[in-house]
């Protein structure tokens, strides 16, 4: 008698992957040979160390259970191997889930959070079940339009901003792409989704004078300030500094100092140079071996950098992230190559570069400079 049963299978970083095994054995649908196991790329914790993993274990189990009782219907319907046509039906809300709960251990807290809210918003429209059969053209057209026109779900008065709108929506087609490469879908619904077109926003920096303002004013947290102006000099990450290494920190004659990076957004790893003020910060964290930014905590970095800027006087809305935004902008207008400046900043493209040569547009400045009248009681 026909039988499926989920197994487990250890791998690295203390977890199991989890794969179906089938009596007597399938013929596989990719190869056309004889196989026992079929790999669901699905991976739960070995020992679940918090509440998240837990949950993670127990709905990627289920999800999984879902697929090994569909196996089993079909290899019953057909007694040996699947034909390419069949349909699997699942919850697409949990399998939706499923992938949230991976970026909990993949990539940074910021991400994992971004990809669990825009998961809310789907089970906002959806609901908390959907039949993956029931996904359709018409779903994701109308999931786009729900986007652009709900409520933010934490304010509850206005709308959710067309940006925010714009990023959940490129979760829901990532999905959607995963879903049908791993038939469980099997139209490519994402191939004829129309994006979301994000609106251009101002990123705000610091000039050389209000850097020079914030590192005379005085702050709760010292490391904090060290941080910020750290970034500001070399246009590195929050995350960056964060794992920041002393043992990848280096200098010598031809490069004077410069830092290993190993880019926590990208993976890239290359060799960047810094200032000898950045040099300098770095060594005031009276740290010489293992993470340079001791405990450097972002939640209180956020908070801390509002109040920090407002006590300096300056009337812009900063972030930690708007030091790394001057970096870029105060290099250009320094007269650094655009190219130079996209390498420093680890930009695959330099078009993401060419956002900041809009901040500080020279071409416009030097043009409004160019009618220049003798009019009594006015400088020339």
């Amino acid at each position: 008698m026909a039988n499926v049963t989920l197994r487990q299978k250890k791998i690295a970083n203390n977890k199991s992957s989890l794969y179906l095994d089938y009596f007597p054995p399938i013929i596989s649908p990719k190869t056309g040979n004889e196989t026992r196991r079929e790999f669901l790329k699905l991976k739960i914790f070995d020992n679940p160390s918090n509440q998240l993993e837990k949950e993670h274990n127990k709905s990627t189990i289920e999800f999984a259970n879902l697929i090994r009782a569909k196996r089993l219907t079909q290899i019953k319907d057909r007694e040996y191997g699947f034909k390419e046509n069949i349909e699997i039906n699942v919850n697409f809300v949990e399998y939706y889930e499923s992938i949230i709960a991976e970026y909990y251990n993949t990539g940074s807290k910021n991400n994992h959070l971004a990809w669990k809210a825009s998961f809310n918003y789907f089970k906002k429209f959806i609901g908390s079940k959907v039949s993956s059969k029931n996904i359709t053209h018409l779903t994701v057209k109308k999931y786009r339009e729900f986007l652009l026109t709900t409520s933010n779900l934490r304010t509850n008065k206005r709308k959710l901003a067309v940006n925010t709108a714009s990023t959940y929506y490129k979760h829901f087609i990532f999905v959607l792409k995963r879903a049908f490469n791993e038939q469980i879908i099997h139209t490519n619904l994402a191939q004829q989704a129309v994006y979301i077109k994000e609106e251009e926003t101002f990123r705000e920096y610091l000039t050389e004078d209000e850097l020079v303002k914030l590192w005379n004013t005085d702050i709760k947290f010292p490391q904090i300030k060290r941080a910020a102006l750290f970034s500001a000099l070399t246009g590195f990450r929050f995350i960056d500094i964060k794992n920041l290494n002393w043992n990848f920190v280096l200098g010598d004659k031809h490069q004077g100092y410069y830092v290993r990076l190993k880019e926590q957004k990208t993976g890239n790893i290359h060799n960047h140079p810094i200032s000898l003020n950045a040099f300098e910060i770095l060594q005031q964290e009276n740290t010489t071996t293992g993470p340079v930014f001791n405990g450097l905590n972002y939640q209180k970095t956020h908070t801390t950098v509002k109040t920090w800027v407002k006590a300096s006087g300056i009337q812009k809305k900063i972030s930690f992230h708007n030091f790394r935004h001057s970096y870029a902008t105060l290099q250009l207008a320094n007269g650094t190559d655009i190219y130079i400046v996209s390498k420093l900043l680890g930009h695959k493209n330099v078009a993401t570069t060419q956002i900041y040569t809009k901040v500080l547009d020279k071409n416009k400045i030097e043009a409004a400079n160019r009618i220049n009248l003798d009019l009594d009681g006015l400088s020339k």
